[in-house]
């Protein structure tokens, strides 16, 4: 007997849990997900934050489909003139606030396949500029799973069964700003995000980054900006760090960067970058890296936000589900933009809530380190009314 599909996926596809939600999915267009005997889902996580533009954005399909007829992989990374490569990375310095007189420009791009992959080069980046080895991040925190990026995680629960990783880590607490002055002269880098994300979405003080800026300024220390999941409009500017009054030393960028396809990038000013050019020569490389069908992607995605002028919308569409998002059991809504989290009393209280809205139709999610929060994050064309009909379906899985 011929096995189905989610035999077969159960079967030969690696797990990363014993309870995956297994979802058929066999069409995908704007906020919703149609599964193959008919159901129709919203999509209120889009995907974990990378369909900013809903799935399958016709320009967004347009443009892989043009870049397809021309070519696809050609050369390892940073070898041949690419235009889609060209291009896009002009229109990403052209979105990044012109810097102040102290520090330099974000002018150069360099082209991962992920949020992983470019907190990697960011890494090696910081330890050869600065010459140094220690970096710090912050508790609670998730910027991908591999050896390097692991190091930088939050949580001893992810670690501790992978190690040894890099030494000479340390953590500080997201927020706090008595933890600003474990920044010093040994410290390489400070690597953590606008908003802390798997945490629960944590907004800190307005003037919070301010501080570290000066702390890294008066230290030398490079202040890696992770906008994997912030980037590309999801708080209702470009970039999460413009509401902050500050400036990175290099940007990280992936998730809602590429509309659906594969794609992260590190950021940061040319003298920065040129230090991978020697001591050895080609001191960070990647074969797939810049991949043009993502970059094609990825640049359409860009204009999309930008001529649909869904920036100016984030902040109102927030706005509707605090409103109607209102419970007893709910205790606390948070967000910056359309990365929200609703926050229950407890795991056991929010995951059969989960459940029951996707049986009726609205996917959400939990966070990795905040798991009595519900993960919202929708892609930035939904409308008001949807929206509505969402939180209609999420108030009547809570009752």
């Amino acid at each position: 007997m011929m096995l189905t599909h989610r035999e077969l996926f159960l079967k030969n596809v690696a797990q990363t849990s014993d309870f995956p939600l297994g979802l058929e999915i066999e069409q995908a267009e704007g906020i919703f997900l149609h599964g193959k005997n008919g159901q129709k889902y919203i999509d209120l996580i889009s995907g974990i934050g990378v369909s900013n533009v809903g799935h399958r954005h016709p320009k967004v399909t347009e443009a892989i489909h043009n870049q397809v007829d021309k070519y696809l992989h050609l050369m390892v990374y940073g070898e041949y003139v690419q235009t889609p490569q060209v291009l896009l990375a002009d229109a990403l310095v052209s979105t990044l606030a012109t810097n102040s007189e102290n520090s330099a420009r974000l002018d150069n791009v360099y082209f991962t396949n992920s949020g992983t992959e470019a907190i990697e080069g960011a890494m090696k980046l910081a330890k050869r500029f600065t010459g140094r080895q220690e970096i710090i991040s912050c508790i609670n925190a998730y910027h991908g799973a591999t050896q390097g990026a692991l190091s930088l995680s939050g949580s001893e629960n992810f670690k501790r069964n992978y190690r040894p990783l890099l030494p000479q880590m340390k953590q500080i607490v997201h927020g706090n700003f008595d933890d600003i002055s474990k920044i010093s002269c040994r410290t390489a880098a400070v690597v953590i995000e606008v908003i802390a994300g798997e945490a629960g979405v944590r907004v800190p003080a307005q003037d919070y980054f301010v501080a570290i800026r000066k702390q890294c300024d008066l230290t030398g220390t490079l202040l890696i900006i992770d906008e994997i999941q912030t980037g590309f409009g999801r708080t209702g500017t470009f970039w999460a760090y413009e509401q902050f009054g500050f400036y990175p030393d290099v940007l990280v960028c992936a998730k809602g960067m590429g509309g659906g396809m594969p794609i992260g990038a590190f950021i940061a000013s040319q003298q920065t970058m040129s230090v991978f050019k020697n001591n050895p020569i080609l001191g960070h490389i990647t074969t797939f890296g810049g991949h043009p069908v993502s970059c094609a992607a990825s640049l359409a995605t860009l204009n999309v936000i930008l001529e649909e002028k869904l920036l100016p919308q984030v902040n109102h569409k927030a706005q509707i589900f605090r409103d109607l998002l209102v419970h007893p059991k709910i205790k606390e809504v948070r967000n910056q933009g359309l990365m929200m989290a609703v926050e229950f009393e407890d795991f056991e209280t929010l995951k059969p809530i989960i459940d029951r809205a996707i049986e009726k139709g609205v996917i959400t999610d939990w966070f990795l380190f905040c798991d009595n929060s519900m993960r919202i994050a929708p892609p930035l064309i939904i409308t008001e009314e949807e929206i509505r009909k969402a939180c209609l379906t999420i108030l009547e899985s809570i009752k």
